[in-house]
């Protein structure tokens, strides 16, 4: 019922937030919520607004459409990232602390749904996508907001879209020996949960949020780390989803421009929302397995197995923390 009233009911207020003389980046938006937001970004004064996208054609295309509807130019650049692609994360990282002069928000909205059993870096694609890509490229952007911090006196925020989909994973995976979680997520005796698979992703990056939180408090960070819930949104990410979620889309989606209001007013919230989950524009609870006692043992093995994995990739990335 919650859910429901939420889709129909919630207010949700257009940003207002002052980013003039800020440098943005929006990963996943050519389409949907990331150009939205991309949108608010630059309505609100932001100088500049990186567009990481895969198809840089694509990308030119919402540059295009932004610049004509905020009628500002010279803001908004194109740059190539493929999430699927722990080296193009790399390199979109390192691109960004050699010319940025500054960072002051990292949304990373970037994500798939996938609707059948597809391998990327030697792992489901919905997990490097959504999960490992996402959070090596987050370590990778820590340095530099880190210095954005020091340089300009100001709180930069690293804001994960996630869902409130976290709270239907069935998450079957937590039965894995000890080390398997991810290893089990992407076997092929799973090749069936492929259902699962998108909500056990964004339930995997609530954990992680309030897993580098814990790690680094408020107090010890300048960054504010959080997770947000745009809501169901009429976007292209379930385009491979069955007619399930379509007839639920037709009778309960909101816009993707009323989405991304949230995904931008995350982006602005300060140290209160540090690893917290943002819905309605507002601090909520995420669901009650992450707040069980179960939930916390099981954030512990999903993030020492992800550190595992991110250290394999790039050696030091998890110290960037």
């Amino acid at each position: 019922m919650g859910f429901i009233y939420s889709q129909l009911f919630a207010s949700l207020p257009s940003p207002t937030y002052d980013y003039t003389g800020k440098t943005v980046i929006v990963t996943g938006s050519n389409v949907g919520l990331g150009k939205e937001a991309a949108r608010h970004f630059t309505r609100l004064g932001a100088s500049t607004v990186i567009l990481a996208v895969r198809s840089i054609e694509k990308g030119e295309d919402a540059k295009r459409d932004i610049e004509s509807s905020t009628r500002k130019q010279g803001v908004i650049q194109v740059w190539q990232l493929d999430m699927s692609s722990y080296q193009s994360v790399l390199n979109f990282s390192a691109r960004a602390s050699k010319e940025l002069p500054r960072l002051d928000v990292a949304l990373l909205n970037a994500g798939v749904a996938r609707g059948k059993w597809e391998l990327a870096e030697g792992e489901e694609s919905t997990i490097t996508v959504n999960v490992t890509s996402t959070f090596l490229l987050a370590l990778s952007l820590l340095p530099k907001l880190k210095e954005t911090a020091s340089k300009f006196n100001t709180r930069p925020n690293l804001t994960i879209t996630a869902s409130e989909v976290h709270a239907w994973a069935k998450f079957e995976e937590r039965k894995a020996p000890e080390g398997k979680i991810f290893e089990t997520l992407s076997s092929n005796e799973h090749t069936g949960a492929i259902d699962d698979r998108y909500m056990v992703s964004k339930l995997l990056e609530v954990l992680a949020v309030r897993a580098m939180a814990e790690q680094k408090s408020a107090p010890q960070i300048p960054v504010t780390i959080n997770c947000v819930n745009p809501g169901l949104c009429h976007s292209e990410l379930s385009r491979e989803a069955g007619w399930g979620l379509a007839i639920m889309k037709f009778f309960l989606a909101r816009s993707t421009e009323l989405g991304s209001r949230n995904l931008v007013h995350a982006a602005s919230l300060g140290p209160e929302s540090h690893g917290q989950y943002v819905s309605d524009c507002v601090v909520e609870k995420p669901s009650e397995y992450v707040l069980s006692q179960e939930g916390w043992r099981d954030q512990q093995r999903v993030w020492g197995e992800l550190v595992q994995k991110l250290e394999k990739i790039q050696e030091g990335v998890t110290g960037n923390l």
